[in-house]
């Protein structure tokens, strides 16, 4: 899901882009943003669907919201990918930020294939800020140090 332009990001029509302001949305305003969006469902055969949430937010300011789907058979996926796919669904590759929460707001560092998936999607995002902890926020690279690819 798309949310589109950031209302917190934009400029003063009237400045120059050099002077540009730039506002963004906080660490907290994105944990917060995930965290409603948080609606678990039981499902079949004990799994759980939407317990956790992924909001992300694209070089050009668009916000994208995903949701864990948990099924039997591996089939699942987590609630980065599924942001991550509508990112890619609204023709964007570069992530700018990321957070993935629980329904209680605990924040979640993303799997080793939600690294290596924002990784394939556009090398660029190693440099992405990943929120790790309320207070703490990484670069992918620092969550990927060694991709397989590199020497190729």
């Amino acid at each position: 899901m798309c949310l589109g332009r950031n209302p917190l990001v934009g400029s003063n029509p009237t400045s120059s882009a050099a002077n540009e302001i730039r506002m963004e949305m906080t660490n907290e305003e994105l944990i917060e943003k995930a965290r409603s969006i948080v609606k678990p469902k039981k499902m079949r055969h004990g799994f759980t669907t939407a317990d956790c949430a992924c909001v992300l937010v694209t070089e050009k300011g668009n916000v994208y919201l995903g949701v864990s789907i948990d099924t039997s058979s591996s089939m699942g996926f987590c609630a980065e990918r599924s942001a991550l796919a509508a990112m890619v669904t609204n023709q964007e590759f570069k992530i700018k930020k990321i957070v993935a929460v629980l329904e209680d707001g605990t924040v979640l560092s993303p799997c080793g294939v939600c690294r290596e998936f924002m990784y394939q999607i556009d090398r660029d995002n190693l440099d992405a800020d990943v929120i790790v902890e309320k207070d703490k926020v990484v670069k992918l690279k620092d969550l990927l140090p060694f991709p397989w690819d590199e020497s190729l």
